[in-house]
């Protein structure tokens, strides 16, 4: 291992000089690092960035979270996927209000307790928020430690997962776990990259094993592959007098509680065409006809990729005389194009409604 005091100290001195400036990072005021830290799981940094000033505007406070309803939350998740975050940090907030005063904890265990939050999230709020004695340990920084430490088994095996979490947590100087942590991590983000490392700007580069063994490239060791697995989906835009049909998801499940079109996946031999006349039946009721194809929107969630074939429809008897039966969803609505800004979408739909509504 690096000498501990050498390498903390070059490493904070390097971030004093270098770190971005986030807004999460002005004031390190607990309930913004944690809701930072939530939204850049799965998340780019400059992505998380105009999410999270958006949503510190429109719920500035753990109290206003847990005001908030569901659907107000997943509208302003939009676009950051992975919903389920959204939904867990509402009830976080409300168990933090009920549990906790209002204050987001700095005990580590009541952390975890919260929904949403895990290991690495319970000790991100702690260095970050609180300066308590815990290293954030996120894929920047196994990446780094990979490297100077020439681990040579890929770092999602739970016994090098470990192995780093302790080297960091030893490497973390007193009284500095805030600034350390968010050093390690800014390392990987901006110097220590996957593809192009810049080894020459890297201020640890004189104790890094892999740059001294040119095999830096070959660090993290990679862990197997995931096959990818293709779906086909048909989905169709219901149009009556203007309006158009939208139904809320179960709250179980893929994209729980997220608007939809009806659809779903296409079945043996059937057409496209064919899929979005059954699913309307079976998850509505409605019988509908007169389909124009409008696009086919690719989109991939976790491990499948997506091929989403998309159709205008009408219904038979041109107007709704009955109100649908709803088999796979626990709320409906009739709503004008502008509306549908209102409603939180999975990604796939928001772009078929930016392709045929783009002023929605």
């Amino acid at each position: 291992m690096p000498d501990a005091e050498s390498f903390s100290a070059v490493l904070l001195e390097w971030f004093a000089a270098q770190a971005r400036d986030l807004p999460w990072r002005r004031g390190y005021e607990p309930y913004q690092v944690w809701i930072s830290e939530i939204m850049l799981q799965q998340t780019q940094v400059e992505r998380a960035v105009d999410f999270f000033l958006r949503w510190m505007h429109r719920f500035p406070s753990v109290a206003a979270l847990a005001r908030a309803g569901e659907d107000d939350v997943l509208t302003a998740w939009e676009g950051l996927g992975y919903y389920s975050r959204a939904r867990n940090a509402l009830r976080a907030a409300r168990m933090i209000m009920e549990q906790h005063g209002g204050a987001v904890p700095q005990d580590y265990d009541a952390l975890l307790a919260l929904p949403g939050v895990g290991p690495y999230t319970a000790a991100a709020v702690c260095a970050i928020a609180y300066n308590r004695p815990y290293a954030a340990v996120d894929a920047n920084v196994r990446r780094v430690f990979a490297r100077v430490f020439d681990l040579d088994a890929p770092v999602s095996e739970t016994a090098t997962s470990r192995l780093i979490q302790d080297q960091a947590t030893a490497l973390t100087p007193q009284g500095q776990a805030r600034m350390f942590s968010q050093a390690l991590m800014e390392l990987g983000a901006l110097v220590c990259l996957p593809r192009r490392p810049r080894c020459s700007a890297c201020p640890v580069h004189a104790v890094c094993e892999a740059k001294r063994l040119d095999i830096v490239l070959e660090r993290p060791v990679p862990a197997k592959a995931v096959t990818s697995i293709p779906i086909d989906v048909a989905t169709g835009v219901l149009m009556a007098q203007g309006l158009v049909f939208i139904q809320k998801r179960l709250a179980t499940g893929v994209w729980a509680g997220l608007w939809e079109f009806p659809g779903g996946t296409i079945e043996g031999l059937e057409t496209p065409e064919q899929a979005v006349v059954r699913e309307f039946r079976e998850e509505t009721g409605f019988e509908v006809n007169g389909l124009r194809k409008l696009a086919v929107v690719r989109h991939g969630y976790t491990k499948f990729r997506v091929a989403l074939h998309c159709f205008c429809c009408s219904l038979r008897e041109n107007l709704p005389t009955s109100p649908p039966v709803l088999t796979a969803a626990q709320e409906y609505r009739w709503v004008s194009p502008a509306e549908l800004s209102r409603f939180a979408f999975p990604a796939g739909h928001r772009k078929l409604i930016d392709m045929t509504f783009p002023t929605a």
